[in-house]
């Protein structure tokens, strides 16, 4: 086995199952998770020798995965929606029939937080969603983000700042008809 083949099994592939998952929060969709995953893999596997062995190789790998995921993504909004044939002539039951549940034990989120959560964290602007599931569902620490997205810790704990304002905003509305106490309604009791 040569060196580089020894840096993929040891140091890439135990991450294999965490960049799946972070994929899958990035496209919301399995195939595109796999696919997602697999062009990471292979991108750091073919630039295996720039890698420094023994370094943070959780960070570098989810570097290359938020970097890749950008491009593609930039690259579907400049060519516009496409649709797929076999798409347009799916049932609805067929559809649901292939929407992908992750597994328990590969994600906690799944029993942690509501579909109304998951969908204002999809609503957050990509680079603000990118870094709050980094950091409270990969556990990334604020020196890990910032090589992640190259910025300064600064600006890593702004954009985290900003994150939680939008999705607090976004969960306004669920907060209140849930009947919480947000803190518009603490104001106006005090008054």
């Amino acid at each position: 086995m040569n060196q580089k083949d020894h840096i993929f099994e040891q140091e890439f592939l135990p991450h294999a199952d965490a960049l799946t998952n972070f994929a899958y929060y990035l496209t919301q969709d399995e195939g595109e998770a796999e696919d997602l995953t697999q062009d990471t893999l292979l991108k750091a596997y073919n630039a295996g020798e720039v890698y420094h062995q023994g370094t943070n190789a959780r960070a570098w790998l989810f570097r290359i995965m938020k970097n890749t995921f950008i491009n593609d993504y930039r690259k579907r909004k400049r060519r516009g929606k496409q649709v797929d044939i076999e798409e347009a002539f799916t049932t609805p039951e067929e559809e649901h029939a292939h929407n992908y549940i992750p597994e328990e034990e590969d994600n906690f989120i799944v029993d942690e937080m509501g579909d109304e959560i998951m969908t204002a964290i999809h609503h957050l602007p990509l680079d603000y969603r990118t870094i709050l599931l980094l950091c409270y569902i990969e556990e990334f620490k604020y020196e890990e983000l910032a090589s992640i997205f190259d910025i300064p810790i600064g600006t890593v704990r702004s954009r985290l700042s900003r994150a939680r304002a939008l999705l607090k905003a976004e969960l306004k509305s669920y907060a209140d008809k849930l009947g919480y106490v947000t803190t518009e309604k603490k104001e106006g009791i005090d008054n």
